[in-house]
């Protein structure tokens, strides 16, 4: 298959290469030059992404402002690059005959929605989104823009909202795995599998980390997590001992990837203990353990 990937120069992206590269023939298209991006430039450049899409089956749309960057990028900005460059994408594909688009989302979407007060909020497709930020709500409407050109005939669409896949402290991000984080890699075979699935004119499912968490394990991950941790994840917990690391006292949300090992097959391969096992050989993909988990987890 003759694929694109926007955002191919980024960490998601670079991911997404890799893994689609060795089965498909793959291009990239970035507003930055890297070893995986073939078209540099904006998604706003119609004559680029004509010349982007001749040939192409099915878009990886990955390129997008990110949460880190609501402070720094302005509103309209955010509406720019995350809202108008793929309206743009989408009528581009539409005229290039793409078949498929696969958009990566986030789980961060769920704003508000993902931490009730006094339990762990437990996330799923069936949970309505209450977003926060300019980023929540510019990712909402690019879905929302997606969806509505599918059912008009356009490119068929399977959305994906991600969890957290980017480097932070090894505890957190060990921990993170189990309930709200999930690598890079994992994220790079779920659109592959999202690519090849048949069925509606759209669909959307959460992708995280495997989680061990039971839905009646809401209250007790509120108020208790170590006690949860210790019986529904004990090597964790006794990795942890070993290491000195703390646990977290509260666990605020449980993203439940559910939908998507039912209807995709997906199945993350890389969870807490290669966290510990990145950490241990130095990889830059995980930092450094702090001492205060908890402050760094918030």
């Amino acid at each position: 298959m003759n694929l694109l990937i926007t955002g191919s120069g980024g960490r998601v992206g670079r991911a997404l290469y890799v893994r689609l590269a060795r089965e498909h023939r793959v291009e990239g298209l970035d507003r930055s030059p890297s070893s995986t991006v073939h078209h540099v430039g904006e998604l706003s450049d119609a004559a680029l992404l004509a010349r982007a899409l001749d040939g192409v089956e099915a878009v990886l749309h990955v390129a997008a402002l990110h949460a880190p960057h609501v402070g720094w990028a302005s509103e309209a900005e955010f509406e720019r690059v995350n809202v108008e460059g793929t309206a743009t994408l989408v009528e581009a594909a539409r005229r290039a005959g793409v078949r498929r688009i696969v958009y990566t989302s986030s789980t961060a979407v769920y704003g508000h929605a993902a931490t009730p007060p006094g339990r762990a909020g437990w996330v799923d497709e069936s949970l309505a989104p209450e977003p926060e930020t300019i980023y929540h709500r510019s990712k909402l409407a690019a879905e929302a823009l997606l969806r509505e050109a599918a059912l008009a005939g356009g490119p068929s669409l399977r959305i994906l909202r991600m969890s957290r896949c980017f480097p932070e402290p090894a505890p957190v991000m060990a921990v993170f795995r189990l309930h709200r984080g999930v690598d890079a890699r994992d994220v790079a075979s779920a659109h592959a599998l999202a690519l090849a699935h048949a069925g509606p004119p759209h669909a959307s499912f959460v992708v995280s980390g495997s989680t061990p968490f039971l839905r009646t394990d809401a209250e007790a991950l509120w108020h208790d997590a170590p006690a949860v941790l210790a019986a529904r994840a004990p090597a964790l917990v006794a990795a942890f001992g070993a290491r000195g690391w703390p646990l977290p006292a509260r666990i605020d949300r449980v993203y439940d990837a559910g939908a998507a090992a039912r209807e995709l097959g997906w199945r993350p391969a890389h969870g807490w203990a290669e966290v510990l096992a990145q950490h241990d050989r130095g990889s830059a993909e995980v930092l450094p353990a702090l001492r205060d988990f908890n402050s760094a987890a918030d």
